[in-house]
């Protein structure tokens, strides 16, 4: 198969490409040097035959959000989609599928609701953007292609993502909760966000997906899994006012509690490599 893949040198893209070229697939990977996400329509070459498009590309959320970082956020999602759709409009032929990554941060703060692909939306910034990004995405349909949102969760991986930021406090061991520690954390392996994307390729799945492991944990509990994977306490508590002073509103993605549940995935067939919490760490911890 021939794959476009867009944020290709990104945490999750680094795997994508990976794991496809392994298997002989042929892969166009565009990375920020190969498109300018903001600066118009990708490279005609990098589309041209291609069977499937993979768009990763997006500026990091996890960041301090001033208003140039917002706008970056936004921009970089929403217009880099724009002009990637415009650009499948212009082919005489056209892929078969657009897997859009998108992000849990579409549900907000939500308690102790379990989300569903068919949960409504909340409001706020995050989930805007996201808004905003799929609706871009779900332009394809009209060219006659099929349309995957993957609602990315919290990614876990060696390199890069969510874990990566977190191992350096527990290795020298002043790890702990984040605020409370009871908000809810809907968590994936690298291994299955790949997997889920290359599921996504060769089946007929459409619409959103939750790219989050079976089984999400509290933040107290994942903290404390952690600390048990790499034989260190986790004892040492963030309050949330200390989060919200270095990061800003950004602090309140961290903060929020979301159950989400991979009912799309499931129920096409999808198998978890890694649905508990503490194989996984284990695994990646290694």
């Amino acid at each position: 198969m021939n794959i476009t893949v867009t944020g290709a040198t990104g945490f999750i893209g680094r795997y994508l490409v990976q794991s496809l070229a392994a298997d002989r697939h042929s892969v166009r990977a565009l990375s920020r040097a190969a498109w300018n996400v903001l600066a118009g329509e990708p490279p005609p070459e990098s589309l041209t035959g291609t069977d499937a498009v993979v768009h990763l590309a997006g500026a990091p959320v996890a960041q301090r959000w001033t208003r140039k970082a917002r706008e970056e956020i936004l921009d970089s999602r929403v217009k880099g989609t724009h002009y990637l759709v415009t650009a499948l409009s212009t082919l005489p032929q056209r892929p078969e599928v657009l897997i859009c990554a998108s992000a849990i941060g579409i549900y907000g703060d939500r308690g102790d609701e379990i989300l569903t692909e068919s949960s409504p939306i909340a409001t706020g910034f995050l989930a805007e953007v996201c808004h905003r990004w799929e609706r871009e995405a779900d332009l394809a349909e009209s060219l006659g292609m099929r349309v995957v949102k993957l609602r990315i969760g919290i990614a876990l991986g060696r390199k890069g993502g969510a874990l990566e930021k977190m191992l350096p406090p527990f290795r020298a061991f002043v790890g702990g909760k984040l605020g409370p520690g009871i908000q809810w954390m809907s968590w994936i392996h690298i291994a299955d966000i790949v997997g889920l994307i290359r599921h996504a390729l060769n089946h007929s799945v459409s619409g959103v997906v939750n790219a989050t492991a079976p089984n999400p944990v509290r933040n107290y509990d994942f903290t404390r899994a952690l600390g048990a994977a790499l034989h260190r306490p986790a004892i040492f508590p963030v309050p949330a006012m200390a989060l919200r002073l270095m990061l800003g509103e950004m602090a309140d993605v961290l903060l929020a509690s979301q159950y989400v549940l991979p009912k799309a995935a499931e129920a096409a067939g999808y198998r978890f490599a890694f649905p508990e919490l503490g194989a996984a760490l284990r695994d990646l911890s290694r």
